[in-house]
């Protein structure tokens, strides 16, 4: 799947999400947690405290439309932090707006019918309904709401196209690989057709061809039907794939928020620097970062700025000389030179 799937919603857009100051913190002083000065909040003094940090801190914006990515080592609160989001989990302290309003003030009744109405989420474990077809589990959220049954299953029908689940409507989870599971499972997630998407790990326990295809497929959906998405993962190349921008987590903390280029060309901390370690900067890296701006007509032939490089290698390998660089609608934009694109084309490779 070409990255150019990828819409790179501008960061300067009011946010749709955003996280403030938001903490999560377990041990037996954690009730205590509020009191605490600045000074008593790193890490040894928490430590020392008994209290661990699952989040500390998080504060972050999402634009609308943007697929965000957390990110980060078992144990570095990734999971964590975005149950913090959805308030499965109570965060200790901080904000969560969506668009604007702080759901952490919301009524349990109200925070019931913003999560039915505009939130979508999708775990590892798919819980279906055993013993519910592939219609009625998708259908499902729709009957909690009151829909009509038969307007519920007309609206999973069409989810069930969407994800390549047709002629399986009648099945049970048992009679179901566990990829056609997960395909419910985002199918069910979909069907109030949520602003925000919220997905964690999904794919991890699913076989590499599967999670390839099912990678498609959010990129497919997200191309078609924008959202805003969290997505949760350990794997730095899915995580890639899917980003508009990715959030590296350690030990509770972001250390550093930026697109895959971001952090592949300019890590902020030696911790991200090893963990993009094996990432060719080809595979991040875009023709409209290393192009030179030059305005020109409609070009019959030439590159996509929103290409990686790796992705115009074939191009590469066969001009003899500058490659015009064109934007969506195939206007020239500029010009990348054949030499530098090679030079990071073979580096890391």
């Amino acid at each position: 799947m070409s990255d150019a799937y990828h819409h790179s919603p501008g960061r300067t857009a009011p946010p749709a999400l955003e996280a403030r100051g938001v903490w999560k913190v377990f041990g037996t002083d954690a009730g205590s947690f509020g009191q605490r000065p600045a000074s008593a909040r790193a890490p040894e003094a928490l430590a020392a405290a008994n209290v661990v940090g699952a989040v500390q801190d998080a504060t972050f914006r999402i634009a609308r439309g943007e697929v965000f990515v957390i990110m980060g080592l078992s144990g570095s609160g990734k999971s964590t932090l975005l149950r913090c989001l959805t308030r499965l989990i109570e965060p200790t302290e901080g904000e969560v707006h969506y668009d604007g309003e702080n759901i952490l003030k919301l009524s349990d009744k109200a925070l019931v019918e913003i999560r039915r109405r505009r939130m979508g989420m999708v775990f590892q474990h798919f819980a279906l309904l055993p013993n519910r077809t592939v219609l009625g589990n998708i259908a499902f959220p729709l009957e909690v709401q009151g829909m009509p049954r038969a307007k519920a299953e007309a609206r999973a029908q069409e989810l069930i196209d969407t994800v390549g689940l047709a002629g399986r409507e009648a099945r049970f989870p048992a009679e179901l690989s566990g990829g056609q599971q997960q395909r419910v499972g985002i199918a069910r997630s979909l069907t109030t057709n949520p602003e925000f998407w919220f997905l964690d790990e999904p794919f991890s326990a699913l076989d590499p061809l599967i999670r390839a295809d099912l990678q498609a497929e959010v990129l497919r959906l997200q191309q078609t039907q924008t959202r805003t998405v969290v997505f949760v993962t350990h794997d730095l190349d899915e995580a890639i794939r899917l980003a508009d921008r990715i959030a590296i987590m350690e030990g509770g903390r972001i250390v550093q928020i930026g697109t895959p280029e971001e952090l592949v060309t300019r890590p902020a901390t030696d911790y991200v620097r090893r963990f993009v370690a094996k990432i060719p900067p080809a595979r991040v890296v875009r023709v409209s970062s290393l192009m030179t701006p030059a305005q020109g007509q409609n070009a019959a032939g030439g590159v996509k700025a929103a290409c990686t490089i790796s992705e115009i290698a074939p191009e590469l390998v066969s001009a003899t000389g500058p490659l015009p660089v064109l934007d969506a609608g195939g206007r020239q934009i500029g010009s990348l030179d054949r030499q530098r694109a090679l030079v990071t084309l073979a580096a890391g490779a």
